[in-house]
């Protein structure tokens, strides 16, 4: 399959081009996705710095990348090599102690930072501290409104001003005699499309990587054969070893050592990058969030009436949403899933026991109580500690998501 990015080159005071931003794209057409900040983040890693790589983008110069709040709160920046890279922070980050403390762990982890289309407010001093370049967005903030403040800006020896959305060469002219050093904008190029050949990852095997991950004692030999079955996963993790990210002090010789590695906290953290990127894309985390509360939801019914199938329960409970998650018919995703014949049936809403826990589940969020009640009957138990079980489930599933965030 095909991948798609736009870079747009960023150019000094003699017109010379010094870096480019990398702009996420998911067609041929050159415009802004319509993709949460984090997504189209996360798509932008995984599609280019984990194929071909940052610096094959960009002739080895430096790219700017978009980070936004939940970006930052994933701590996606962690898979991009700090030397290639400058990190835009994104204006609809808020300027809080939290984001500050994440911001300052990237300044000392050798990030340099950006602030895009700035506007300045006194939240923002502590920041200032940190980052190296920030850019205006002369349409929003036209040159003789922001003069003043480009001239206290200027007193600060860390910092670089670059001026963004430069349409004309007067507004260039000026821009410069105003101190600004770096340019960017339709005056010099537009953002020119690259696409590159990707390999297309199977989704039911990244749920199931997602499965193992959520276990209390990760399993990092069951999570390597599920990589195995999947070429594009195993390339994905491979390159995120090789791609300067990480030092490399010995050979890399099977994907269990590789995940061996990385450790379990970022293990959790990349295949939470991969689910960002390739499975929730234009749908709202709350079904990824949902699907993670029915799995201990029904994993903990399943204890109760019917232990033997607790564990085929949680996968069931984690898979049932799979089909609004991808947009496609249930029926044609199972035949994906290496899932035992009994999970397939209760997917495909064939009865069965993990029909039955998964039916109870699905009344119990709907408030039916009438409903309820009929699904309890088929397996002739009681509704009274269904309260406790749902609570218990949301509190795992937010306690997992503060782990891996």
């Amino acid at each position: 399959m095909k991948v798609f990015v736009a870079r747009q080159a960023i150019f000094n005071r003699k017109k010379q081009v010094v870096a480019y931003e990398l702009l996420f794209r998911d067609g041929k057409q050159n415009c802004f996705p319509n993709i949460a900040d984090d997504a189209a983040t996360a798509r932008l890693i995984m599609d280019n710095q984990l194929n071909l790589g940052t610096r094959y983008l960009t002739s080895g110069k430096k790219a700017l990348i978009n980070i936004g709040e939940e970006s930052l709160n994933q701590e996606l920046a962690q898979f991009l090599p700090s030397s290639d890279v400058i990190l835009e922070l994104l204006e609809t980050i808020p300027p809080t102690k939290d984001n500050y403390e994440r911001v300052r762990a990237l300044f000392h982890n050798n990030y340099r930072l950006a602030l895009d289309d700035f506007t300045y407010s006194k939240d923002w001093e502590p920041f200032l501290k940190l980052v190296r370049l920030i850019k205006f967005d002369l349409v929003e903030s036209p040159l003789e409104t922001i003069a003043p403040l480009v001239e206290q800006l200027k007193k600060r020896k860390n910092l670089k001003l670059l001026a963004e959305k430069v349409e004309t060469e007067d507004e260039f002219i000026e821009a410069k005699k105003m101190g600004f050093t770096f340019f960017q904008g339709y005056f010099f190029a537009k953002p020119t499309m690259i696409s590159q050949q990707d390999i297309e990852i199977n989704y039911a095997i990244v749920m199931l990587i997602y499965a193992e991950v959520l276990k209390p004692h990760m399993n990092l030999g069951r999570i390597s054969e599920l990589f195995a079955q999947d070429t594009a996963l195993a390339y994905k993790l491979l390159r995120l070893i090789n791609s300067g990210v990480f030092p490399i002090k010995s050979r890399i010789e099977s994907l269990k050592q590789a995940l061996v590695y990385l450790g379990n906290e970022r293990v959790l953290k990349f295949v939470n990058l991969i689910m960002t990127a390739h499975v929730a894309t234009n749908k709202p985390t709350e079904l990824t969030r949902l699907s993670i509360v029915r799995s201990r939801f029904c994993e903990l019914i399943a204890q109760q009436i019917a232990p033997g199938v607790a564990s085929m329960s949680f996968l069931t409970g984690l898979f049932s949403l799979l089909d609004a998650i991808l947009d496609k018919p249930m029926e044609l995703l199972v035949g994906r899933l290496p899932f035992p014949e009994i999970i397939h049936d209760a997917l495909l809403g064939k009865p069965n026991t993990l029909y039955y826990i998964l039916n109870v589940v699905r009344a119990y969020e709907s408030g039916s109580w009438w409903a309820l009640q009929e699904a309890c009957a088929l397996l002739n138990m009681e509704d009274d500690n269904l309260p406790e079980f749902h609570a218990s489930a949301v509190t795992w599933a937010d306690m997992y998501r503060e782990h891996v965030y």
